[in-house]
């Protein structure tokens, strides 16, 4: 896979783990914890990629690798927060544990890929 594919599949690739989280929290039940769940859980899988896309407008390497690192630390973020969604309700835990390993996949790809760039700093 070229350079310009990879770019392409991990933007898509974000861009579908928002898409999932947001269709998962608006079938968390309605309470005080399932809100800030929500809440923070939908503003962290959307920096994933967010950060991926500001990354592609970087004005050097070392500002690309800090935009890839905010899109890492907010993977694990959503990991998290997928991990706690799991006490919410039980019906949505196949749901929950597919976005888990999505979310863990794209931070693997995501580290292995700045840890690459900055052997070559």
């Amino acid at each position: 896979m070229e350079n310009s594919e990879f770019k392409i599949m991990l933007i898509k690739r974000s861009i579908e783990l928002a898409r999932e989280v947001m269709k998962l929290v608006d079938n968390f039940p309605k309470k005080v914890s399932a809100r800030v769940i929500s809440d923070q859980l939908l503003r962290s899988s959307m920096s994933v990629g967010a950060n991926i896309t500001e990354a592609q407008a970087a004005s050097s390497k070392r500002d690309f690798i800090n935009f890839l690192s905010h899109s890492l630390k907010s993977g694990n973020e959503t990991k998290f927060w997928l991990i706690l969604a799991r006490d919410l309700d039980g019906n949505l835990m196949p749901e929950i544990n597919r976005l888990i390993k999505e979310a863990d996949e794209i931070v693997r790809i995501l580290g292995s890929s700045i840890s690459r760039l900055k052997e070559k700093i």
